[in-house]
């Protein structure tokens, strides 16, 4: 197997490689072919398939990673962080994890030092995550397979203090919070800075350099636009804050309790004034639109004072469900970022029917996989 097809096989090939067998330097041959595979797949819409260039997003080379998980292993009194062989599903032992943020690499050896350093933290403890910025700000989690109590919570206090970060004890049932759960990310985006509440346990895009590229490309792609947007799948308000300064007036809906908490935390973090936030599934807010059903959590909004000219999406990776396509369908722009090409093809088909292709972007969330995120803007063939 070549050095580049190895990358190919499988996801955690890569990630569990010591960087120097990782070579970088096959990076951009690798986000190329990437690239030729999407352009390939667009060639199935037919006539529909765009004639418009690609733009693409490479991501930095290594430590792009701002969440990382590991299991712990014990070999008698020692904790040790290991990953599964994806092949034989047996541990692999690893002392840093290249493809992740420095900071996480910086804390790997002298938090597990001082876990291994107390039985009260060492013991029953299987798995430890990263969550952190690019500012560095960082959550830590402890997750064990016994009860956690106030030993433990005075043991780990001085290691919070002396690495300089926020650690979240769990077990079954139990979730201890040393002074927060979050991290506050900032990202620029077209030489402006937008700050965001990031929950631990919620979702969040783990590349950070790369969801600047693509909050950038967004809003670059909906200049002009104006009238209002809504938008689906807003999560913690992530492209919902800058696509906001393009648009009178915005709704985002979003199915999770926490990540409405955030989106509308960061909302008043950002000074944000014209967006307001639903806590419904895209399904839903279809049937409103449609006025096949009322809802309570709507009660504040009047959907008729709105006047959409856009719709932006971001769906989960089983893409738009044939209700939601349809809705989206009567839309003038269509911004739809993708993590799945697969289901983007999928919906694609049924959107060009009305729609055209009129701008496409790659971005390279994950180097080293066959991941690929894409980004989409559709013109109504009507309106143009």
């Amino acid at each position: 197997m070549s050095h580049l097809s190895l990358y190919f096989h499988t996801y955690f090939t890569a990630l569990i490689m010591p960087l120097a067998e990782i070579n970088i330097n096959d990076y951009d041959q690798f986000f190329k072919h990437k690239i030729s595979v999407f352009k390939e797949s667009l060639e199935t819409l037919g006539e529909a398939s765009p004639h418009c260039k690609i733009d693409v997003f490479p991501s930095p080379k290594q430590h792009y990673r701002l969440r990382a998980e590991f299991k712990i292993w014990h070999q008698g009194n020692i904790a040790r962080y290991a990953m599964s062989d994806p092949e034989t599903k047996k541990p692999l032992f690893i002392d840093s994890f290249p493809v992740a943020a420095k900071k996480i690499n910086d804390l790997m050896p002298p938090l597990l030092e001082a876990i291994n350093s107390k039985d009260v933290l060492r013991k029953k403890c299987f798995q430890i995550e990263f969550l952190t910025t690019l500012t560095a700000d960082t959550v830590v989690t402890l997750i064990y397979h016994r009860a956690l109590n106030e030993e433990w919570v005075e043991a780990i206090k001085p290691i919070k203090e002396s690495l300089g970060i926020h650690i979240i004890g769990r077990s079954r049932k139990q979730k201890i919070i040393l002074d927060r759960d979050y991290v506050t990310e900032t990202l620029s985006v077209n030489n402006t800075d937008y700050q965001y509440q990031q929950i631990e346990g919620s979702f969040s895009q783990p590349n950070g350099k790369v969801c600047e590229k693509m909050l950038a490309w967004a809003v670059d792609k909906s200049q002009g636009f104006g009238g209002d947007l809504l938008e689906l799948y807003c999560g913690n308000g992530n492209f919902t804050i800058p696509l906001s300064k393009n648009f009178n007036k915005v709704i985002a809906t979003e199915i999770s309790k926490t990540s409405v908490k955030s989106a509308l935390e960061n909302l008043v973090k950002n000074d944000i004034d014209n967006v307001s936030i639903a806590r419904m599934s895209s399904e839903e807010f279809v049937e409103a639109m449609d006025k096949v059903r009322e809802f309570r959590r709507l009660k504040s909004i009047d959907l008729d004072d709105y006047h959409f000219s856009s719709v932006f999406v971001d769906p989960p990776r089983a893409g738009l469900d044939d209700q939601t396509v349809e809705m989206v369908k009567r839309f003038d722009n269509i911004i739809y970022i993708s993590c799945n090409p697969t289901t983007l093809l999928d919906n694609l088909n049924v959107l060009c029917k009305t729609h055209k292709i009129t701008a496409l972007a790659a971005f390279d969330q994950f180097p080293y996989t066959n991941h690929l995120e894409t980004g989409v803007i559709l013109s109504s063939i009507d309106s143009t």
